[in-house]
């Protein structure tokens, strides 16, 4: 039996139908003609597989063997809509899609018959409740964004849109993104792109996110232009300055945003020449020191009249947030906020040792910026922003229990202007006109029903957000702490997130205690002077400090 079916079985087969139906549409019925047509295209295509080089199961399986590449790219759609788990997060869940779907078109997001997470499983984590909740009334929760050197403080909501540029989204999911925005009162990070026309159409308060090629204020040699700077950061819709230094996505890694894709749009936005290659440096040139940092967030203060300048980063070596905070005390310099980026987060595509394995993720990276602000006594002039997977309220709350003021968010926010998580942003071919330059895919996105949806999951999520902190007796989210949300660990213990992300306390770290093991390793190796540190990290570890560098500095005196 097994000899009846060779390799070659299908090749042989199409070619025997294929004289079959000829012989039949001769001799019966011309209809027969068009099933001749279609199995001479598949013995056609049988002879190509036997000759091609590229790929052995066609050389082998001829015509049949191309099944196994048509199921290979339609597998995401199969796994996506017939086969994932509700709860599955890959990366998000259907259920945290649908939460937004369902905020986003003011559709009921309750859920009967109980949840569908296991409670009982490692890492399960909840908001412990009052017994006398409190009636929170207004939802539109808000902060002050701007200390002591700001001119110009903002009124900022507590969910915002997180960066992503023009030329990784379409023209139209920029649109809806900024009116969405406007009509809701709160903030849309413009990515390291630059401020697109796109930006400016319908008003909402932008977040300028000022990245190391510097695009929108740039020399044509792609260094910093001050002039082109304080042209754009002087607008009205320009509320924030935010100084990029690493992203979530791909921290310590550049870009390359190729010819082809340079288009004209994109090159005005960016300030680059269209079709060139448009070049994303790893590292900024107009600063190369903590120091020097400092005093170009008070140049970047001047030159915008005033308005908030921080700086967003993802935690990778300790030593050099260590540093930057350092200079902070060396110069007296504070920026307005900084935002801390999980390794979790990205909307654009990157390589997959960096999406995978490279960075900080948000809960480790958001506490230890906090409590090292707390550490040096600066916390309360330096408002803290997060980014990184948030959707649901409980998102919002856990991350701002740990220390966070506000909360970004991007790929939720591209959930609410209908993407389906394809997963096909970098190919330009997106199904929803997100992330395409396609104008015809583009139409497809239609800007005043996405930007209202925009609106509506930013309310209802802080309506959402405002019911679980009455539930916990709280009125505002800056009343959250770490003891209010609970985890459970391995072996089936629990844990508040005080007793896993220990507070320090107020000024600790400049009388030289240093609690946890962190701060007693990196911190002493850390210099405002450079992001280098003073000795090598195997060093401290091993207690042999001070025989890589002679007269290592007083723990205590290197704080300031």
């Amino acid at each position: 039996m097994q000899h009846l079916f060779t390799r070659h079985t299908s090749f042989y087969a199409v070619i025997g139908l294929t004289v079959l139906c000829a012989g039949l549409a001769l001799s019966l019925n011309a209809a027969w003609w068009l099933p001749c047509l279609l199995f001479l295209a598949l013995s056609i295509l049988g002879v190509y597989d036997l000759n091609q080089t590229r790929h052995a199961i066609r050389r082998n399986y001829p015509v049949i063997g191309n099944l196994r590449f048509l199921f290979e790219y339609i597998r995401p759609e199969v796994r996506q809509y017939f086969f994932e788990d509700d709860t599955l997060k890959m990366p998000f869940s259907r259920v945290d899609r649908s939460l937004v779907y369902q905020r986003a078109k003011r559709q009921m997001d309750q859920r009967p018959f109980g949840t569908q997470g296991d409670v009982y499983d490692s890492h399960y984590e909840w908001i412990n409740h009052a017994m006398v909740p409190a009636h929170v009334q207004d939802t539109d929760f808000r902060i002050t964004v701007g200390g002591p050197d700001c001119a110009k403080p903002v009124d900022l909501s507590v969910f915002n849109i997180s960066a992503m540029s023009f030329g990784a989204l379409s023209a139209n999911a920029v649109r809806a993104l900024n009116k969405g925005a406007a009509l809701g009162n709160f903030a849309h990070d413009t990515g390291e792109g630059g401020v697109s026309r796109y930006h400016l159409e319908h008003g909402g308060g932008l977040i300028w996110n000022v990245g190391s090629g510097y695009f929108g204020c740039r020399n044509p040699d792609g260094s910093f232009s001050a002039e082109r700077f304080a042209d754009m950061a002087c607008r009205d819709n320009i509320r924030m300055i935010e100084i990029k230094l690493s992203q979530g996505a791909k921290p310590g890694h550049g870009g390359v945003l190729p010819a082809p894709k340079v288009t004209p749009e994109i090159a005005a936005a960016r300030g680059v020449p269209a079709g060139q290659d448009c070049i994303s440096p790893a590292s900024h040139s107009a600063f190369s020191t903590p120091i020097e940092l400092m005093h170009f967030i008070v140049r970047l203060r001047e030159l915008s009249g005033g308005k908030p300048v921080g700086f967003k980063l993802c935690i990778g070596h300790p030593w050099e947030w260590f540093a930057i905070a350092k200079a902070m005390l060396a110069t007296g310099i504070t920026p307005d906020f900084i935002v801390v980026d999980g390794a979790e987060g990205g909307t654009g595509a990157a390589p997959i040792e960096f999406v995978d394995h490279v960075g900080t993720p948000l809960r480790e990276g958001l506490r230890l910026v906090h409590n090292t602000l707390v550490g040096i006594g600066l916390r309360e002039k330096i408002r803290l922003g997060a980014s990184g997977k948030v959707i649901s309220a409980f998102d919002m709350a856990r991350i701002m229990a740990l220390g966070a003021d506000w909360c970004n968010s991007a790929r939720a926010y591209m959930f609410a202007i209908g993407c389906i998580q394809a997963q096909t942003c970098h190919t330009g071919r997106c199904p929803t006109g997100v992330t395409t330059q396609d104008p015809a895919r583009q139409k497809a996105l239609v800007v005043a029903d996405k930007s209202v949806r925009v609106a509506n999951y930013h309310a209802n999520t802080l309506k959402a957000l405002g019911e679980l902190l009455g539930a916990a007796g709280l009125q505002h989210p800056g009343d959250l702490r770490p003891h209010h949300i609970a985890r459970r660990i391995a072996n089936g213990e629990v844990r508040v997130l005080s007793a896993l992300f220990p507070d320090l306390q107020k000024g600790e770290l400049l009388e030289g205690k240093f609690r946890n093991t962190i701060f007693r390793t990196a911190w002493p190796m850390a210099q405002a002077e450079s992001f280098d540190p003073l000795y090598s990290l195997s060093a401290a570890l091993s207690g042999h400090a001070d025989q890589s560098i002679p007269d290592a500095p007083d723990p205590a005196a290197a704080a300031g």
